[in-house]
């Protein structure tokens, strides 16, 4: 009990929920907007692996941090515009287009990232984002701690949730991406291309998800490998569905994941006898138990998986 009581009270336990569940924030951002919208878009994975990718090459080669993430960012929204044509403007299946879309651009950025540097055995590593203590708000007891000594990303991130929110449910644009998820002949009648729409809010989503991506590799970690998204793309999946698709529960649900990942990664370390793979399993296995919990609750958006053809019922 002491050991359990010892982690929750640690500044650092909560420091690193924060940190963890940066990337996830943006990546449930991301898919949430593609939702709404009316289109899955499993390509969340790849983009971000790519972000993640472009974000450090821009860096490893001599660009600003913020640079990186800006490159990252219009990587995510290329992606985004191919996801868009394919299954707002041709109308084809979106399970396997996002799927297709992962596959390439996790492939593609092994390639980049293998041209860039075709021979080193270790990543090359960069000065990533430090972390930005805010004045005066830092020095507040315990809660300043956690909240404002964190990398600029994540205060970036948590300044999103606060936006889409506000855009989605107190502007007519929001009123619309909200409508073209439900109804596109209705957005239709009033003057409004649902295609358009869909195409331009899968492109934001999908530049949300590429700078999710970046945050690894350049305020998380130093370097690239291939393999470090590490699933947080189908976690974000699941997140939205938690989430019943408002940004303040996705916020909750990346989270609730963040604190799991981080209260195992503690436990490792003082608990002896029993195999790290449990450990590893635990976040998943509780996130699994939070998700059927809420998906008994979830209304999916009407015309989610619908290609949109004007004139057609």
């Amino acid at each position: 009990m002491s050991i359990l009581v010892d982690i929750l009270s640690s500044i650092g336990m909560w420091e690193a929920v924060l940190r963890i569940a940066t990337p996830l924030i943006f990546g449930t951002l991301g898919v949430l907007l593609c939702e709404r919208v009316g289109v899955l878009n499993l390509g969340v994975e790849g983009i971000m692996t790519f972000g993640a990718m472009a974000g450090w090459l821009t860096v490893f080669s001599g660009g600003d941090l913020w640079l990186g993430v800006l490159v990252a960012a219009l990587c995510g929204a290329a992606f985004g515009l191919l996801h868009g044509l394919m299954t707002a403007v041709l109308g084809l299946s979106q399970h396997v287009t996002g799927l297709g879309i992962t596959l390439f651009a996790s492939s593609f950025s092994y390639f980049i990232f293998r041209l860039a540097v075709p021979t080193s055995s270790s990543p090359p590593t960069i000065v990533a984002f430090q972390s930005y203590p805010v004045p005066v708000l830092s020095d507040i007891p315990f809660v300043g701690a956690v909240l404002f000594n964190q990398t600029p990303l994540t205060y970036l991130a948590l300044a999103l949730v606060l936006l889409i929110a506000f855009v989605l449910y107190r502007t007519p644009l929001g009123l619309a991406v909200r409508m073209t998820g439900e109804n596109p002949h209705a957005v239709d009648a009033q003057g409004i291309d649902p295609i358009k729409l869909r195409i331009f809010t899968i492109m934001a989503g999908s530049a949300l998800m590429a700078v999710g991506g970046a945050f690894l590799t350049l305020s998380a970690f130093n370097s690239f490998f291939p393999t470090m998204v590490q699933g947080r793309g189908w976690i974000c999946v699941a997140l939205v569905v938690f989430a019943l698709w408002r940004p303040g529960r996705a916020l909750l649900g990346a989270l609730l994941f963040a604190f799991f990942d981080a209260f195992q990664l503690r436990l490792q370390t003082v608990v002896d006898g029993i195999p790290y793979q449990l450990f590893l399993m635990l976040p998943y296995i509780l996130s699994i138990v939070a998700l059927v919990v809420m998906a008994r609750r979830a209304r999916v958006p009407h015309a989610l998986m619908q290609p949109y053809r004007r004139g057609e019922r």
